[in-house]
């Protein structure tokens, strides 16, 4: 049998020192179980958000311009004295463009004569926030009333959404559990610590909803709104260790 020399005992008892926290380390390691939540809560828009404007036409850019600037100051003035703030009115867009002609005439040698302007077209445009929902058939109403004769749509949401998403989270995070604990149950074992909790947040789609109009707006002839409800939602991912 070869002798072990000395300089060969310092790394064999190196050698052993560093094998022994892999042993352990492998003797101590436990599985882990990861399961994904859905919370959702609905609730009704407190808010609208309008797209208006007015386009105008006219034989010079200056003429349509002076035109969409009478009819635009119109609009804003009866926007604000239907409780509209003026923090809630914001220029979106504004346009000067020709208005061409075209034909198929052609020149000499063939080709087609370039198109002919016959006036220009001025668009300006503004988005508006509604803050009391009672006020938007009525709003809509008199804005074309007015001479607004563009709207782009009409949208909802909730001003303030953050306790309907801790209420998504709270929904997410039991409904992740239950399903762990069935796993965990199933399988014959039972949850240990949390290792990690990551969420995505969403919005749903309004879901058709009558908004009640007041004897007064339907009098009026004020346009029939429905907001429905928005839903909020919350996924979650939630993995836990299996206890030893």
């Amino acid at each position: 049998m070869r002798p072990i020399t000395a300089a060969l005992i310092p790394l064999l008892f190196a050698t052993a020192l560093s094998a022994t926290p892999v042993f352990a380390q492998e003797a101590t390691m436990s599985g882990n179980i990861s399961i994904s939540g859905i919370g959702e809560v609905t609730a009704a828009p407190d808010t609208a958000f309008v797209n208006s404007g007015v386009t105008s036409q006219g034989a010079t850019a200056r003429e349509a311009l002076d035109a969409n600037t009478k009819a635009m100051g119109e609009l804003i003035e009866t926007l604000k004295a239907a409780g509209i703030e003026a923090r809630d009115i914001q220029t979106s867009g504004f346009s000067v463009n020709p208005n061409y002609v075209y034909s198929d005439a052609r020149d000499a040698n063939g080709y087609q004569l370039p198109p002919k302007i016959t006036g220009y077209q001025v668009y300006n445009n503004v988005n508006v926030r509604v803050r009391e929902l009672a006020k938007l058939g009525s709003v809509l109403d008199k804005a074309v009333t007015v001479g607004a004769n563009t709207i782009n749509g009409v949208s909802f949401s909730v001003a303030d959404p953050s306790k309907l998403y801790d209420e998504a989270r709270k929904a997410a995070f039991a409904d992740a559990k239950s399903k762990a604990q069935l796993y965990a149950e199933v399988a014959g074992e039972e949850l240990g610590k949390i290792r990690a909790i990551n969420e995505t947040q969403g919005m749903g789609t309004p879901m058709p909803q009558m908004m009640k109009a007041s004897a007064d707006a339907l009098s009026a002839g004020a346009v029939p709104i429905e907001g429905g409800e928005l839903s909020y939602s919350i996924n979650v991912q939630v993995t836990w260790d299996i206890a030893q």
